[in-house]
């Protein structure tokens, strides 16, 4: 099994999430070994996805470098990851990803426009060898050793359309298509209200959220799924661990996870070599991978 990137560029272009302007995104093909790079076309900016460039996760996973940010990455990263994309440029021109509708569905799209092609070089994974744990009263998320990639994820919230959600996703391409890309994200109106005041989420609308008051849903449509919200959770946390910069095989559990959890969770895992072991895929090994991201 070889690493991948896209085989031509592709683009859209979509609201901003937090200031409600409209930004262009495009993807480009990468050469081997190159990675996931955010690069910022109206500043001149590259921020190679790693770790060390996260800099807030309080509403969003938001990268950084030279005073410059890209927010509002883990829906197009979701998508990237579940397509076992290892090298790929993400050119936007602004300081945030388009927000779409608010899931990864638009950017599954725009990956099959794109084709995923094989590039020259073996590709690489991480396979988790110990239980890594981050936990903050009673949330939690956790990674343990797994011969396959499965997300549990559960979530509580004291409100009537919500409350206990738990969901298992059992890895595949195909899966992450049908059961997590079209989850979207969600809040409460007295969030978005006191966002508003701040000049925050002002792009967001019914069109690209769940929106909450305090008894029920003010969409219209309602829901995708009768547990979309805790799918959309798994949605993100996907795209959160791609910041470990490759794929991964283990198990990964969380309790009202979250983008700053889940990032102290990447931080803690990467801290120790004895956590992981980074496997160069050889044909005869990866018939399972191959079937999981066919």
């Amino acid at each position: 099994m070889y690493q991948t990137t896209i085989k031509k560029s592709v683009e859209l272009v979509g609201i901003g999430l937090h200031k409600g302007s409209p930004v262009k995104l495009r993807l480009e093909p990468l050469e081997s070994n190159s990675g996931i790079v955010f690069y910022r076309s109206d500043v001149d900016v590259s921020i190679p996805l790693i770790p060390e460039n996260v800099v807030d996760t309080r509403m969003a996973t938001v990268i950084g470098k030279d005073n410059h940010v890209i927010s509002t990455i883990e829906h197009l990263l979701s998508a990237v990851y579940a397509y076992g994309i290892d090298n790929l440029r993400v050119v936007v021109d602004a300081d945030e990803v388009p927000v779409m509708d608010g899931s990864s569905a638009s950017y599954c799209m725009l990956l099959d426009e794109a084709c995923i092609v094989e590039q020259d070089v073996p590709k690489k994974i991480m396979r988790i060898k110990k239980d890594i744990e981050i936990k903050e009263g009673e949330k939690y998320v956790k990674l343990s050793p797994s011969p396959d990639l499965q997300y549990d994820f559960t979530i509580k919230f004291p409100h009537p359309v919500i409350g206990k959600q738990d969901y298992v996703l059992k890895f595949t391409k195909e899966s992450y298509k049908k059961e997590i890309s079209r989850a979207r994200t969600f809040g409460f109106l007295h969030e978005v209200q006191y966002l508003r005041s701040k000049g925050l989420a002002l792009g967001g609308s019914l069109e690209n959220a769940i929106v909450l008051d305090e008894k029920k849903i003010l969409n219209p449509e309602g829901l995708r799924f009768e547990d979309e919200f805790v799918r959309h959770k798994i949605l993100d946390a996907i795209g959160d661990m791609s910041l470990i910069g490759m794929n991964f095989i283990g198990n990964y559990e969380a309790l009202a996870g979250s983008h700053d959890l889940n990032h102290k969770l990447t931080l803690a895992l990467l801290a120790d070599k004895e956590n992981y072991e980074i496997v160069e895929l050889a044909s005869e090994k990866t018939r399972e991978l191959e079937k999981a991201y066919a």
